[in-house]
């Protein structure tokens, strides 16, 4: 059982930083007290439109200041995501896919949800499948000004996204699961 002593508020803005002290089991049957920093912003979605006629994705890219602090450029390529604000995941991807990208997708597909830093975000992503085609494009995409968004559309043939993981042109874990995903079952 885990035991939560004691949670103090670091930070709350966008979402919130809270330091807690926790104990749990460990696995040789003792408990173990820890100290741990969780950043909460609530639970996301992304989708990675695909093409099945002309075996093309649409990706985005978009600057990112954690990247940009780490070293790396900031301007990161990745499927098309957004927080759930209240929407169940379906809902939201279909909203974050004709936000970012201007593409409406025909239909989703559940593939998985995934923690992308489980050690200190609470952060759970649902991700999809999009399936598009030209006709499916609303408008031209790049996001919403009020949001501060800033999106490049990216439509490119799957095998060239797909090596863009090996060059290191995409580093964002979610849209690099989905594009394995793909690699491994777009032919069914």
């Amino acid at each position: 059982m885990v035991t939560i002593h004691d949670r103090q508020i670091l930070a709350k803005a966008w979402g919130s930083l809270t330091q807690f002290e926790v104990s749990h089991p460990r696995r040789d049957g003792t408990r173990q007290t820890v100290t741990r920093e969780v950043y909460d912003h609530g639970n996301g979605a992304s989708v990675l439109l695909y093409d099945p006629e002309t075996d093309r994705v649409v990706l985005t890219r978009q600057f990112r200041l954690p990247a940009h602090l780490n070293g790396d450029d900031g301007h990161l390529i990745e499927a098309c995501a957004g927080l759930l604000d209240g929407d169940d995941a379906e809902t939201c991807a279909r909203r974050e896919a004709e936000e970012e990208t201007g593409y409406r997708p025909s239909s989703l597909t559940f593939l998985f949800d995934v923690y992308m830093s489980p050690g200190s975000l609470t952060e759970k992503c649902a991700c999809f499948i999009g399936n598009y085609s030209p006709g499916d494009r609303v408008n031209g995409g790049g996001g919403l000004d009020h949001e501060g968004e800033d999106i490049e559309v990216l439509e490119l043939d799957f095998e060239a996204a797909y090596a863009m993981i090996g060059s290191g042109e995409i580093v964002d874990a979610k849209t690099i699961l989905m594009l394995q995903w793909l690699k491994l079952n777009r032919q069914r």
